[in-house]
């Protein structure tokens, strides 16, 4: 009697070697996909397995932008409030003449214009100095100083819409009395929503017993070899970088939006929507511009560099402003790269320009063409790439929006919870949090894996929670430099 042959596919296995740790090596490894055989053991040799992961993206996190400009701290209510202190002048540029003749002009109905004020009125570059003399709801009558009406001064017409005006002073007679009227102090009040974000990651038991190993070298820094939860750790990051996005894109819902009606969720406002509102907005911005202007003695064209001027219109707009002296600007690669070229421009190597201050006219600064930081009129500023605004997967997708510009300043507040005044960055981040429950980031594992016996699922889910809002104080001291053209 003799033996029945074996069958062929047993020879394909004599050369896999067991190993006596959970490692990956070229012998002892398995799998059922189609790349190793056809999802079969019939494969005659088995393929190559490089250990280490290919890291072809570089770091995919883009997270990190609020943790440099702002702050983190804990809100126990379903909305934050804030007020922000108004102008203590008096200005208006919607003024409309209602007769010329007469002297009248029309403003808002709650103007806060009074009888006896002094104030400039302006058309077309030229104003007139006139004395409130009346004051009936939104119309004001005036007299001029150096004229006898409108009419005859500045050719006002009646029906001049956008008329501007603003109070210098007031000016009494000798002796008089019965003022009238007060301006109280105003301020404008704010309001955020946090909202409750989550997500999972999920693997079933059967999955979990299922032991591979690959080599990885993570996003914040972690290195080695991960098992199943290599997933869990990439959801993980995902949804920290979303916390910051959700941030930054949030919206709040508005009288038309549908989705209330099933889901019962009312938004928040991010950066982007805050300073679109409440912010300036810079369209267009070309800084590495160069125009052609004759030269005064020979008539010979030399360039200049007008993209500078559309930095400038941006500091005069700051200048109507906080006029905060220190920002921060965190840019697409583009818009960093034309602020380069705009300050090369300026070195005494490229074409005849100044050195400014802050190259200590350095020699060697035309080789040095990547600039981090930079003085322009009575600003600094700090300029660095943003990889949100990059990224093929987030707005670097769009490249609608190429940079913002954030105001280095803070308010002081009183904190309820801390029971004093503190100050606070006017871009901050507030999540829920009590005694009870921390909502700031949690996690929690379900399932029926790895003793975690909380329900009859053969699974393992990671959970992951958390439940904030931004609050944007003093918008009108941000940039954001929009491209409208894409």
């Amino acid at each position: 009697m003799g033996f029945a042959s074996a069958p062929a596919t047993l020879a394909n296995l004599s050369h896999l070697t067991p190993r006596p740790t959970q490692t990956l090596w070229g012998d002892n490894y398995l799998s059922f996909d189609s790349a190793s055989g056809g999802g079969t053991f019939a494969a005659q040799f088995l393929p190559e397995i490089y250990e280490k992961e290919v890291e072809r993206y570089g770091n995919r996190t883009v997270s990190g932008f609020l943790k440099m400009v702002g702050a983190e701290m804990p809100l126990q209510s379903d909305q934050v409030i804030w007020s922000e202190q108004g102008r203590i002048h008096v200005a208006y540029d919607n003024v409309v003449v209602t007769d010329a003749s007469a002297n009248t002009l029309t403003l808002d109905a709650d103007h806060l214009v009074k009888v006896h004020d002094t104030i400039v009125i302006a058309k077309a570059g030229a104003n007139h100095k006139c004395l409130v003399v009346a004051v009936a709801s939104a119309v004001i009558t005036v007299a001029p100083y150096a004229i006898e009406n409108l009419a005859t001064g500045a050719a006002y017409a009646d029906a001049d819409a956008n008329i501007k005006l603003f109070v210098y002073g007031t000016e009494y007679k000798k002796g008089s009395s019965g003022i009238t009227g007060s301006i109280d102090a105003s301020f404008t009040q704010f309001s955020n929503r946090p909202i409750i974000m989550r997500d999972r990651y999920q693997v079933n038991g059967s999955d979990t017993a299922q032991i591979g190993w690959v080599e990885v070298t993570s996003e914040n820094g972690a290195g080695g070899f991960l098992w199943y939860l290599k997933s869990e750790h990439e959801a993980r990051l995902r949804f920290e970088d979303q916390m910051e996005m959700a941030m930054i894109e949030g919206e709040l819902a508005g009288a038309s939006f549908t989705g209330a009606n099933d889901y019962a969720v009312q938004g928040t406002e991010g950066l982007f929507a805050a300073l679109g509102s409440r912010g300036l907005v810079y369209n267009n911005s070309d800084f590495d511009s160069i125009g052609g202007v004759a030269a005064p003695t020979n008539g010979v064209a030399y360039n200049t560099n007008t993209g500078l001027g559309e930095f400038d219109t941006i500091l005069q707009e700051l200048d109507k402003q906080g006029a905060i002296e220190e920002n921060m600007m965190f840019l697409d690669r583009g818009t960093s790269l034309s602020i380069d070229n705009m300050l090369a421009q300026q070195n005494a190597a490229f074409g005849g320009g100044a050195s400014y201050g802050v190259f200590n006219n350095a020699e060697d600064m035309a080789l040095n063409l990547g600039f981090s930081g930079f003085r322009r009129g009575s600003y600094d500023f700090y300029k660095t790439d943003w990889k949100y605004l990059n990224d093929s997967t987030t707005r670097g997708l769009f490249g609608d929006v190429e940079g913002i510009i954030v105001p280095a300043g803070t308010s002081t507040v009183y904190d309820q919870s801390m029971g004093k005044n503190i100050s606070r960055p006017f871009l901050h981040v507030r999540y829920r949090k009590s005694e009870a429950d921390d909502r700031k980031m949690k996690s929690w594992i379900t399932g029926s894996v790895g003793g975690n016996y909380t329900s009859d699922a053969d699974e393992m889910v990671v959970n992951f929670l958390t439940e904030r809002c931004l609050c944007v104080q003093a918008a009108n001291n941000f940039v954001m430099l929009k491209n409208t053209t894409v």
